[in-house]
């Protein structure tokens, strides 16, 4: 029934001279998460991708609908310019389509076609109501509407449209390394961020046998279920081995300020390792005020290790708008599974809320730092997931 879907993207035609470089970034997307899906060519037009189906658009639609920088998709009849070819295709598009109201809209870029958008209504609405006698024109609340778009390439018909993720292309703002604990908020902040365009990679700091490999393989699903969203559907997870750091903080003398520390040292990890893969910034799951670490005072206390560009993507968001769109993406139920992870096993009583730099200073001096992180850093072992 229907020989083509209908790709349309937003952001994208406001790219100016770039546009042409987050079009090709989207279309090789597109190619590669449809690369076990049969379907035809795949074609852009200004504004629009058009992609040949092979009697399957429904699968192919869904997939798109997971790609970022897509904002809807339709499956579409295509007609020649020609006014009864318009209506034949009409006919086969409404006669397809539930409800017993309607109205037509009409977009008619290609302005030599000879009828304008107002006659063209006109003719198709008239010709629906003389060979449907069930319907009735709402232009209000109509059940559907028959969407015709006026082409240089053709008449395209259609009266579904399907929405999708919006945002940039994966992969167009460049890279980010991800701090992805087992919980429900980094998730959700790699999700985001990727819909603003950014690769990400992920980075877990895993501290057996104080967590066990059961939380391990919970970060792994976790990971598994971003990769599709994620340019090509692939996640690279870093494995940093935490244990020896976990240790030292234990035997400090400042026992209030462990996860103030512990935050330091996973920044200063991330930071090296972003740097030597050329990741341009760290993304972290804080919202403000959730926890004592994300206070504005600890949050300032910890930023002070690395220059690096930190992204927050959900700092302004409540926990219940957080869990929403966990559920929304498919984390919420592994981010829940019972299996504690670094960041929960080794909690103080009393964790600090207000940290001072220098008192930080003074716990961090009885440490060896640079020995710590680079032990963890020669440990990382590196994953490559997929969906």
């Amino acid at each position: 029934m229907y020989p083509l879907l209908l790709v349309r993207y937003g952001e994208l035609s406001l790219k100016g001279r770039n546009r042409k470089t987050f079009e090709d970034i989207l279309l090789n997307n597109i190619r590669s998460a449809l690369a076990d899906l049969p379907h035809g060519r795949l074609t852009k037009t200004y504004g629009r991708v058009y992609l040949e189906t092979k009697d399957n658009w429904a699968e192919l639609a869904e997939r798109l609908q997971g790609i970022f920088g897509i904002v809807s998709v339709s499956p579409v009849l295509r007609r020649e310019l020609d006014l009864e070819q318009i209506k034949e295709g009409a006919s086969l598009v409404v006669k397809d389509t539930p409800g017993s109201t309607f109205k037509v809209g009409v977009r008619r870029p290609y302005k030599a076609f000879p009828l304008n958008s107002p006659e063209l209504c006109h003719a198709l609405g008239g010709h629906i109501l003389r060979n449907f006698s069930h319907l009735k024109v709402d232009v209000h609340n109509p059940d559907f509407v028959l969407d015709v778009e006026i082409r240089q390439e053709g008449a395209f018909l259609y009266s579904q449209t399907l929405p999708c993720l919006r945002g940039l292309p994966a992969g167009s703002s460049g890279k980010g390394l991800l701090l992805l604990s087992g919980g429900i908020d980094s998730p959700v902040a790699g999700f985001l961020s990727m819909k603003r365009g950014v690769k990400i990679e992920g980075l877990h700091f895993y501290s057996y046998p104080f967590t066990s490999e059961r939380s391990k393989a919970k970060v792994v699903e976790l990971a598994t279920r971003l990769a599709p969203y994620n340019g090509h559907g692939v996640f690279k997870l870093w494995i940093a081995y935490f244990t020896e750091i976990q240790k030292a903080l234990q035997k400090g003398s400042y026992p209030n300020l462990s996860i103030t520390l512990m935050r330091r040292f996973m920044l200063r990890i991330a930071s090296k390792l972003a740097q030597r893969e050329k990741a341009l910034a760290l993304i972290t799951g804080d919202s403000l005020g959730q926890v004592a670490s994300q206070t504005m005072e600890s949050i300032h206390v910890i930023n002070e290790v690395t220059n690096m560009p930190i992204f927050r993507p959900l700092i302004g968001m409540d926990k219940q708008e957080i869990i929403d769109l966990s559920v929304s993406i498919g984390t919420y139920e592994t981010s829940i599974l019972p299996y504690e992870d670094c960041c929960t096993v080794f909690v103080p009583k009393n964790p600090a809320t207000k940290p001072k730099l220098e008192q930080v200073l003074r716990a961090e001096a009885e440490l060896d730092v640079d020995g710590l992180v680079s032990e963890a850093i020669e440990k990382t072992e590196l994953l490559e997931l997929r969906n």
